[in-house]
């Protein structure tokens, strides 16, 4: 049922409008710039909108309808709702705000109704209270921010879920800035039908999702356990990423006067999430951390990382890092000792992390990994590959865009400075390598990388 909320043959906005600024102008430019399916305006006001034929009400549209897409004052939405119903539509997306959120009786009459209207009719909804829906792939957008106020981001295969729209409109803008692809986005607000669970699950099963971040404020009432059911089913096939708002008392009111969210006691979030299967994020960065390790690096099979660097001080803070993290660092044993002897100048130092010194080389580099990636006592590497030595041409990022696919081992990238930095991080991004500005970002992100092969069960006993 929810395939009509992301693939609709046919729309109607009701409350589109000519004028310029509001929501309903934003939202029909919307479909009209990217939506291929047939777009209907309703607004009893108009005869026409930016060339498209309005209609007075939904129900005067000739055609099926599969989606309504709802922008009018509060007051009026259980009307427009009905007449939804009564024309047949079976999915609605109510942007409106003004409902159980603003705390009022008024709003908690107003989102009762709608709910009722609703069930009477089978129609499923997102919202209200919401940004709704923005899909790569069919068109779908009701994020009524223009492209010059929020960039949308390259076609990808990262679905999220967020409670807030403006913590999901932020998130889009921020991975169009950079470069990151994404598939489909859901702010659902007040959640008065659809759900995380109902989209946990439809995510769970397409094609064009790979990886689902969530941004939770709090589960509906006697939702928590067929959320852990759910969720635990879909990490079996494909990562989620959480990030739980309102873990801390006062944030948890915070969310309450936000989306009219049960944010409910973090300790038991934190089970849940954890018996779920589902990898939690401390923060924004970490999200993004996250996401892009967990969508390119394969699973690991062990906590075996070896480092490889190109600068002592760095090799010695990730080594601090990765320990804290949990992950064993090996000495390197003899028979690889003797070999890496063999291709290294005296100087550098072949003990794990094993340090090519500041005179490193791309050759240098390749040789060692050419060494490392192809062991089983190998479980992931950590490239330190400060771009500001002479040495380093480039050849080494091309070689590791191809060692990613000949290997199939987890393989990531420190790197810190400048313009350098910048050029050989974005090209190795593009080639699904990631690239991380510091050993502490690493190592959490390799850790959530651990984890989940541990929960999808490939971890080797040893």
């Amino acid at each position: 049922m929810l395939d009509k909320f992301f693939n609709p043959q046919s729309v109607a906005i009701i409350g589109a409008t000519p004028r310029e600024g509001k929501v309903g102008r934003v939202i029909l430019e919307n479909f009209k710039r990217r939506y291929k399916g047939k777009i209907y305006p309703v607004n009893p006001k108009y005869e026409e909108i930016l060339g498209l034929k309005c209609y007075k009400s939904v129900k005067d549209i000739p055609d099926e309808v599969d989606l309504v897409i709802i922008v009018v004052p509060a007051p009026i939405v259980p009307k427009v709702l009905e007449d939804a119903g009564e024309k047949g539509v079976k999915a609605a997306i109510i942007i409106s705000g003004g409902f159980r959120e603003t705390g009022t009786e008024e709003g908690e009459k107003l989102e009762k109704q709608v709910i009722e209207i609703s069930k009477k009719y089978g129609i499923r909804v997102i919202g209200p209270n919401c940004l709704g829906i923005y899909d790569n792939w069919s068109g779908v957008d009701t994020f009524f921010l223009p492209d010059e106020k929020m960039m949308r981001p390259r076609k990808g295969y990262i679905s999220f879920i967020s409670q807030s729209g403006a913590f999901a409109s932020a998130l889009l803008d921020w991975m169009a800035l950079k470069g990151i692809g994404v598939s489909r986005a859901v702010s659902y607000g007040n959640k008065i039908d659809v759900d995380d669970i109902d989209l946990i699950e439809y995510f769970g099963e397409d094609d064009k999702t790979k990886l689902i971040i969530m941004y939770l404020e709090g589960l509906k009432p006697g939702r928590g356990r067929l959320f852990i059911e759910k969720a635990k089913k879909v990490v079996q096939q494909k990562p989620i990423i959480i990030y739980k708002a309102g873990k801390t008392a006062r944030g948890s009111v915070a969310a309450a006067s936000h989306t009219a969210a049960l944010a409910g006691n973090y300790e038991l979030y934190k089970a849940a999430i954890k018996q779920a299967g589902l990898i939690e994020a401390e923060s924004f960065d970490e999200i993004m951390d996250l996401s892009k390790i967990l969508l390119t690096q394969p699973l690991m099979k062990g906590d075996r990382v070896y480092v490889v660097t190109d600068a002592g001080g760095v090799g010695v803070m990730l080594t601090d890092a990765l320990t804290m993290q949990g992950f064993t660092l090996p000495r390197t044993p003899d028979d690889l000792k003797k070999e890496l002897r063999e291709i290294l100048p005296p100087h550098c130092i072949v003990e794990n992390p094993i340090d090519l010194t500041g005179d490193a080389d791309d050759k240098r580099y390749i040789d060692v990994l050419e060494k490392l990636l192809p062991r089983d006592d190998v479980d992931a590497v950590v490239v330190v590959a400060l771009p500001q030595i002479p040495g380093l041409k480039g050849e080494l990022f091309d070689y590791m865009v191809e060692a990613k696919t000949k290997y199939s081992k987890p393989m990531i990238v420190i790197m810190i400075g400048s313009h350098e930095a910048e050029k050989y991080g974005k090209f190795l991004e593009e080639k699904g390598i990631p690239v991380f500005e510091s050993p502490e970002r690493a190592a959490r992100a390799l850790k959530a990388l651990y984890t989940y092969s541990l929960i999808r069960g490939v971890v080797s006993k040893k």
